[in-house]
């Protein structure tokens, strides 16, 4: 497995990274012991970085990865993110970033992991009530005191980055990035580089539209995410399909998949961007692997970009009360 740097002097991950959310039900229903299974997977492949969050099935996502990772905790780069607030019905009622509430997050994430620190610590969104300044300080302690190894954020604008790197350096931004998603390239990602953050893309399939797993007209289960996106709904997801399509040609063309080509491209990005590839499933774990190898051209991707555009996306990736918490 290719390795990268998570920030200009940062710790050494593989060039992909397991998305661990969509084994705690965010996709549908999954099984546990596969969801094991394929972290192990990933392990013996040499993905190192597992992405999870305290919020992902109220604490079941961490317990997963505790299961996968006992007795080979020195294998795995684990990152952690914090602040979604849950109620009992599984909704989101909020987010907190404060300090004292930071660290008791961590807390409980340690116990749930089995471990005595976390290697990124990052909130999952800005906390418009608490300056960044202030959570990022909070980190700070968790880095001095020995439980957490490297700080990040997560959906914050370039603005935020700049403030927060001013108080301690930052690994890395976990970001939505994908061929159909790239709004970070004119402001966002230019700020990266100067500071020296590297990027984690999520999304790079766009929930599985880009991999070709969702047909037009699909109906979804019962808390999957997509059921509720504005992108997966109705008249949108069809002329979204149109999309899908060309990539689909696209990937024939040269023996491949759409999910393969769709990591392939962002793997091209630059050496500092580390695509996550959600899977709670060995076999597509397999196919996203294979896409270290896919190498696409500067005609291949000035093509691709050509025929996969932002501009022809319908739908926002979330509802508006959930867009309202990006870039912040």
């Amino acid at each position: 497995m290719q390795q990268r740097f998570l920030g200009t002097n940062g710790p050494r991950v593989s060039a992909i990274g397991l998305g661990c959310m969509g084994m705690s039900g965010v996709y549908g229903a999954a099984d546990d012991q596969e969801s094991v299974a394929t972290i192990r997977a990933a392990l013996d492949a040499g993905i190192n970085l597992l992405n999870t969050g305290d919020f992902y099935g109220m604490g079941h996502n961490e317990s997963l990865v505790r299961e996968a990772i006992r007795g080979r905790r020195d294998q795995a780069f684990v990152a952690v993110k914090f602040g979604a607030l849950r109620g009992p019905d599984g909704s989101f009622v909020g987010f907190d970033a404060r300090p004292a509430a930071l660290k008791t997050f961590l807390t409980y994430t340690l116990q749930r992991l089995g471990t005595d620190h976390v290697d990124l610590y990052q909130p999952a969104r800005i906390d418009p009530a608490v300056p960044v300044e202030e959570t990022v300080g909070a980190i700070a302690d968790m880095v001095k005191a020995g439980y957490v190894r490297h700080i990040g954020l997560s959906e914050a604008s370039a603005a935020t980055i700049r403030r927060a790197h001013k108080i301690h350096p930052i690994a890395a931004l976990e970001i939505e990035y994908s061929l159909i998603d790239r709004e970070i390239e004119a402001e966002v990602l230019p700020t990266l580089r100067e500071l020296g953050v590297s990027l984690v893309a999520y999304g790079v399939l766009s929930r599985g539209l880009l991999g070709g797993d969702v047909k037009p007209g699909q109906t979804f289960e019962a808390g999957d995410f997509r059921g509720h996106a504005p992108r997966f709904a109705g008249e949108n997801l069809a002329k979204n399909h149109a999309i899908v399509e060309a990539l689909a040609a696209f990937a024939a063309a040269r023996g491949t998949t759409p999910a393969q080509v769709a990591i392939a491209w962002a793997l091209s990005r630059g050496p500092d961007v580390v695509p996550l590839v959600g899977t709670k499933r060995r076999s597509r774990l397999a196919e996203a692997i294979a896409a270290t190898d896919l190498t696409l051209t500067a005609a291949d991707l000035a093509e691709l970009e050509s025929i996969v555009r932002p501009d022809q996306v319908a739908g926002t990736r979330y509802a508006a009360a959930h867009m309202a918490l990006l870039n912040g």
